[in-house]
Parts: structure tokens; sequence; C-alpha cells
């Protein structure tokens, strides 16, 4: 990355790039923890927006797991998911095709000179299944990404993405020049905490839900034609209408 670049892109994974599909915690959590795939129940709370080590712990209670025993097979988890995630590769594949433009909307990001990488809940692991199936990892920098499997806490996350930044292009992240694309409040609020910029985009939530937590920006499809002038738009500080 030279030092005239853009700025600093930084994507969410599940519901934002690709559909969410919490297949692989189910499969990856039953077989951890000895439990049929039908018994696994997922907590009341919505689980995006959250790591994938939260929602582990959280699932294996709600299934009747105790509370020692789930922590205790969180250092079992991540390789059972690398195992689930590489047998169900063609599955992934097939039922979680990246949305419209998501595709598009990195290539010619790249062009434009933006640096970009992930922010996810997701397992250093899963993301990177996920993300090279696709091939959407070509143009993007994951040395820097952050991951569930580096805090269980989010709203760390963007520490870890501005220490590597820092340690890998020798110099400190200009939080005025980053933004997330995500999906969720929780995308919104992580951002927020940061003090980076944030895009959301209604996959799976729809304006009036999105709205009260003030992003920057709501689209309504990763379209380059929409996203990439609401990129620029953000963070040059001007103004571009929320909405579909």
């Amino acid at each position: 990355m030279n030092i005239d670049d853009a700025g600093l892109v930084v994507w969410d994974v599940d519901g934002t790039l690709i559909p969410a599909d919490l297949r692989w915690l189910r499969r990856a959590i039953a077989r951890t923890y000895g439990l049929a795939e039908d018994a696994v129940r997922f907590p009341d709370k919505k689980v995006h927006g959250y790591t994938d080590e939260s929602i582990v712990i959280d699932s294996a209670i709600a299934s009747g797991v105790g509370d020692s025993e789930a922590e205790g097979g969180i250092g079992r988890f991540e390789s059972t998911l690398r195992s689930v995630m590489a047998e169900g590769l063609s599955e992934l594949k097939r039922d979680q095709v990246p949305y419209p433009g998501a595709l598009e909307a990195i290539s010619q990001l790249h062009e434009r000179g933006y640096t970009q990488t992930v922010l996810t809940g997701n397992l250093r692991s899963a993301a990177e299944v996920k993300l090279g199936a696709f091939n959407l990892d070509r143009y993007m920098d994951l040395r820097i990404g952050g991951f569930g499997s580096d805090e269980r806490d989010r709203f760390q996350l963007p520490a870890a993405v501005s220490r590597r930044y820092a340690r890998l292009y020798g110099r400190n992240l200009d939080p005025s020049r980053v933004v997330i694309i995500g999906d969720a409040p929780n995308d919104i609020a992580c951002a927020r905490y940061a003090g980076f910029h944030v895009v959301v985009v209604t996959h799976r939530a729809r304006v009036d839900e999105l709205a009260p937590y003030m992003p920057d920006a709501i689209i309504d499809s990763l379209d380059p034609i929409r996203l990439i002038p609401t990129i620029d738009a953000v963070l040059s500080g001007g103004t571009y209408p929320s909405g579909g």
C-alpha cells in the first residue's frame, strides 16, 4: 500500500459479503460438546454481530452444557470448525454465494487505491475459508484483519486492526480514513467505538432498524455504482443520502 492510498475499507463477512449461515457453527458445536445437531440451541439474542467464541459459549450453555465445560470446549472448537468447513466446502460454495456486487465492489475499490481487509466475528480459519471459496480475498490484506479468534469482545477487534496496520505499514492508522462496511447495529457500534466511519447494507435489517444507530450511510446493495461514491463521500467528509 502506498502512503497516498484512498483509505482503508474494512469488511464484515457474514451478512455483508455473503449470507449468514449458522450450519457450520451448529455442526462444530455439536461435535465439540458431543451433542446431536438438533440439540444445539442458539441463544435468544440475535447472534449476528457477535464473535464466534461468544456464540459458542452461549449456545453450548443454552444446549445444556455446564458453564465450565462450555468454556473448556473452546480449545477444541477451532480445529473442529476447520474440519467441518473443509468437509462442507462444496456445500458452502453452493449455498453461500456472495451478495450481488460484492466481488465487483472489492475489485473496483482496489483499482481506486483503497486498501481492504476484514473485521469479523468469525475465527480467522473460518473467515479464510469463506473468503477464499469465492475469491473475495484477492484484493484484501488479511494480515491486518480483525477476527473472532483475536478477541472474544468484538469491540476490541478494531484495536487489533490498528496494531497490525501500524506494524506492517510502519505508521499509525488514521481512524478518519477508515470505513467499516457492515449490516448490523453491532457493526455500527463497533465502528463508533473505534472512531471509524461506517456504512451499512440492508441485507438483513431494514432502514428503520438501522437508522437509529446513526451510521454514516445506509445502502440497499453492494452495487459498486452506489457503494463506491458513498465510501468516497463518507471519507471526504461529504454527505450521502441514507436509504434504499
